[in-house]
């Protein structure tokens, strides 16, 4: 993935897509951002691929024009997850996306909601181990996980070690960022606090 990315920032102005680079650059998103385009279209297809597959079905009729299908689809999911020009950048030098609650008239009411706006991470753990890793977000320990879902002790472990090498995690600190930068538990508070 493109290395520029890394802090990037972007915003409406006039009705248009605009970004504002690390270095402070600014500029309106266009179909010759190829390394941008592309790099999100790879970002939101790896990270995000129910809203990718609803990206595509909207916008099929423009696919025999490659730059501008791709362009169309990166461009709305900017619009509904990215707006706000702030000091937060929408995608972190870890090429996390913090996105932002964007003020629309058909949330909740659009079939896209929660699709394309507010997109749920893929995270490629499995349900046995999101049962354990939401109670290790939790702050509990392995001991008490074993006993809460009557597992055994060596099967809570390698349920963590198995996440955390999927996730390319080292530490239960890392692992709460990780889950609180993408949403993985929305509906929990961890009890360790991420950096």
């Amino acid at each position: 993935m493109n290395r520029k990315l890394e802090n990037i920032e972007f915003f409406c102005y006039e009705s248009e897509v605009w970004y504002r680079l690390a270095d402070g650059t600014t500029s309106r998103l266009t179909m010759e951002d190829t390394d941008i385009v592309m790099s999100m279209e790879e970002c939101i297809s790896t990270f995000y691929p129910k809203a990718y597959a609803a990206l595509q079905d909207r916008y099929i009729a423009s696919k025999p024009n490659g730059s501008f299908y791709r362009f169309r689809m990166v461009s709305r999911f900017i619009r509904c997850n990215f707006l706000q020009l702030d000091d937060k950048p929408d995608i972190t030098k870890d090429l996390h996306f913090n996105f932002e609650y964007i003020s629309c008239p058909l949330r909740g009411e659009c079939e896209h909601d929660n699709v394309i706006c507010r997109p749920q991470f893929d995270h490629r753990l499995s349900q046995a181990e999101m049962r354990v890793m939401g109670l290790v977000y939790e702050g509990m320990s392995e001991e008490t996980i074993a006993q809460r879902l009557s597992l055994a002790l060596s099967t809570v472990h390698n349920h963590i070690y198995n996440a955390y090498k999927r996730l390319g995690i080292h530490s239960r600190v890392e692992f709460v960022r990780f889950a609180s930068l993408n949403n993985l538990f929305y509906d929990r508070v961890p009890k360790v606090q991420p950096i």
